[in-house]
Parts: structure tokens; C-alpha cells; sequence
């Protein structure tokens, strides 16, 4: 049942990945002055950070929780993976797939660049890798001790 939840759970992630990392990128980019680095809307600034943050915090959460299921992980991984594979092999096919989905505009300007620059097939590689640690796939022989006392033992 963990593993099933680990899939779904993995399928509704991937976009919202994808779009947090979108949404930050377009937003920090447009609040930014490019030809003297000054930042001219400081709220869009802190709050694409912010974005950015959150999304960086919920990959870590992916890559290192023992107590999730190893597909929530790599569901978004194999997305991230496969799409910045069919990027190398027909650019502007796999790069065109931002255009079918909403919202339009900078977003997909943002995931096109992310997309071409190599960041999601970096972030891909980052969550895949940890799927294949041994404590992310219980063994069905392990059974938890529910009545094990975990207090430390007092020395005599």
C-alpha cells in the first residue's frame, strides 16, 4: 500500500516540481535589472526565492525520508530524466511540450530555458539516485517490534 500511495503521490509532484522550479526561475529573472544586477521588485524577488526554497526543501524531504516510498522520488526523476532525454534527441519537440500545457507566457520561457540548460536533468539525477538505497526498500521479512521498549537501558 506504501508503494501504491508512493506512486500517486509521485504523479501529482512531478508538475508541481516542475512549475515551482518554473514559477521561481521566470519570477526572480523578471525582478532582477540584468545589466546592473539590482533587484527592482523586491516582494516578486523574496517570494520566487521563497518558491524556490519550498521546492529545494521538497526534494530533500524526497531524497532523504526513510518513511516515504522510494516512487515519489523516482516517478518525478524518470519524468525530469525522460524529458531532458528527448531534449537531447529532438530539441525542439521536447521543448514545444511546454506550450501544450498551461499557463503560458514566462513560465514557459523559464522551463524552456531550465529544460535546455541541463537544471532538470540535474534535479532529475538528484531524486533517482536515492531510490536505489537499500533502507528505501524494506525487506517484506522485517517486521517492526510494536511492543519493543526503545528507552535506553540504565548502567549498574
Amino acid at each position: 500500500m506504501r508503494h501504491a500511495f508512493g506512486f500517486l503521490l509521485g504523479l501529482i509532484l512531478t508538475p508541481a516540481l516542475v512549475y515551482g522550479m518554473g514559477w521561481g526561475f521566470s519570477s526572480s529573472r523578471a525582478s532582477v535589472n540584468a545589466l546592473d544586477l539590482t533587484i527592482t521588485d523586491r516582494t516578486q524577488f523574496y517570494g520566487a526565492y521563497a518558491a524556490m526554497a519550498a521546492v529545494g526543501l521538497l526534494v530533500g524531504i524526497l531524497v532523504v525520508a526513510r518513511w516515504i516510498s522510494p516512487f515519489v522520488s523516482m516517478i518525478p526523476a524518470l519524468g525530469l530524466l525522460g524529458w531532458s532525454g528527448w531534449y537531447l534527441a529532438d530539441p525542439v519537440k521536447a521543448a514545444d511540450l511546454v506550450d501544450r500545457f498551461p499557463p503560458a507566457g514566462q513560465l514557459d520561457t523559464a522551463l524552456q530555458l531550465l529544460l535546455s540548460s541541463g537544471v532538470l536533468g540535474l534535479v532529475g539525477f538528484v531524486l533517482l539516485v536515492p531510490t536505489w538505497a537499500p533502507y528505501r526498500w524494506p525487506h517484506p521479512q522485517d517486521v517492526v517490534e510494536e511492543h519493543y521498549d526503545y528507552r535506553p537501558r540504565s548502567r549498574r
